[in-house]
């Protein structure tokens, strides 16, 4: 979200490279261009890809990432550009892929979102499970964290709610039919700033390495909100410096918080409150080569971006895409 140019034209590409003399003497004190901080670091596979999630496997440090066009999953192993295909385009009758987790047991939770979610053993790339969304409202299952104690909990964007699915449930349907429903845990249409019926809301999670909370965002209104994981309360989070408007998926460590923020082509960094209760941005990189950004993950130092392009022939307009679609770095976030 790398380009070659054949020997005979590599003297005249070098040549354009040089100023010239008049140039120089023209305006000698004309500064370079700055330098963009995004970088094309990992490409996928496919020119239809339209990625949308990421998820890092703390074990070996291969990387996961899904296609909302294809329901395509793909690797990227360490030390390499390119991405392989995991699991194929429409596997296990997966429509989409949106947000993705790797547990701490080695499965890989993929949420799709006209269904639910499914989870899958990574080394043997099975299927172990699938938790459907109850009812005929409409929904749009969007993002997922897992907590400390293993539960999955999973945003929903139209009924502005977050399902929880614990290791007990997940257990039982492994061990039965394989299938299950997706129970609400929070129901937060109460909390939110008031909008219209069809507007999605609740976008990206996380959850606090402490075990208290979870933060979700409501990239509609702009607002973050905090989540009592023993309590079940719901709190908004005061913020200072900025806005989570267009906010998306979310990335939490050390009490920073990095939010994506799609069309709005920037990604954001926020020092959270012991108690989570506040949050300063300190930092916001606005680029269009960001080309719609929907999560971000970190890895060994680096802020590495999904680039959706969801607006070039994707879910949000018409357009031709860049190929290969591309993972990015961001320098300074």
């Amino acid at each position: 979200m790398p380009r070659t140019l054949p020997l005979a034209l590599a003297a005249l590409a070098l040549a354009a490279t040089l100023p010239s003399a008049d140039a120089a003497q023209a305006d000698p004190g004309t500064a370079p261009a700055p330098r963009s901080p995004v970088h094309a670091v990992h490409d996928l596979p496919d020119h239809r890809a339209y990625p949308e999630g990421i998820a890092r496997d703390p074990r070996t440090g291969d990387l996961y990432v899904g296609s909302f066009a294809t329901g395509a999953v793909y690797r990227i192993t360490p030390g390499q550009r390119s991405a392989t295909t995991f699991l194929p385009a429409g596997a296990d009758g997966r429509a989409t892929a949106n947000g993705l987790k790797v547990d701490r047991a080695g499965r890989l939770w993929v949420t799709d979102s006209s269904a639910g979610v499914a989870v899958y053993d990574l080394h043997r790339r099975t299927l172990l499970a699938r938790f459907d969304v109850a009812g005929d409202a409409p929904s749009f299952v969007n993002d997922l964290t897992i907590a400390p104690d293993g539960s999955a909990y999973l945003t929903d964007s139209r009924r502005a709610v977050v399902y929880r699915v614990t290791r007990d449930e997940l257990d039982h349907a492994s061990a039965g039919s394989g299938l299950g429903t997706l129970t609400t845990r929070y129901d937060l249409s109460g909390a939110l700033t008031p909008h219209a019926p069809d507007a999605y809301t609740l976008n990206g999670i996380v959850a606090d390495p402490s075990g208290r909370y979870l933060l979700t965002v409501d990239s509609t209104a702009g607002d973050l909100f905090r989540l009592d994981l023993a309590s079940g309360g719901i709190r908004r989070v005061t913020l200072h410096g900025g806005s989570m408007l267009l906010a998306d998926g979310l990335d939490l460590r050390h009490g920073i918080l990095r939010a994506a923020h799609n069309t709005r082509n920037a990604v954001s960094r926020w020092r959270l409150s012991p108690d989570r209760t506040t949050a300063r941005m300190t930092r916001e990189v606005t680029d269009p080569s960001l080309q719609v950004p929907t999560t971000l993950v970190r890895q060994g130092g680096r802020t590495l971006v999904v680039r959706s392009q969801f607006d070039k022939g994707g879910p949000m307009g018409p357009g031709t895409p860049e190929t290969p679609f591309t993972i990015a770095a961001v320098d300074g976030i």
